[in-house]
């Protein structure tokens, strides 16, 4: 017991002391080069805030919200040894269908197209 507390309290000074070494030794007035936007090597041509499309958020959300229905359908394996595997794979049937019948009524509205 005493072993386990020698190296506990050693191991917390150690950490205590290279942590307040790391604050020492660390620059703490960053220059204007620190402060700068970096953008591969070059200086910034122009603003970091220029709007861009609302599709890229529109697809990166159905991408989620078909990524996680599809994840689901990853216990199906073993749902399929349960005493009632036709309950099981009506339920699958329904899922997968509603999954196809969103990505059709997408497809039909246009939001998986990029140009307008």
């Amino acid at each position: 017991m005493n072993m386990i507390m020698f190296m506990f309290t050693l191991s917390l000074a150690l950490s205590i002391a290279l942590t307040a070494l790391n604050f020492w030794l660390a620059q703490m007035t960053p220059d204007s080069e620190k402060l700068s936007p970096y953008e591969c090597g070059f200086d910034p041509l122009g603003s970091a805030r220029l709007p861009f499309s609302i599709r890229f958020f529109l697809v990166a959300i159905l991408f989620l919200l078909f990524d996680l229905e599809i994840a689901l359908l990853l216990p199906l394996p073993w749902a399929t040894q349960l005493q009632s595997p036709t309950t099981t794979l009506t339920w699958t049937s329904t899922l997968i269908l509603l999954l196809t019948l969103g990505l059709v009524y997408e497809w039909i509205q246009g939001g998986l197209e990029w140009a307008e």
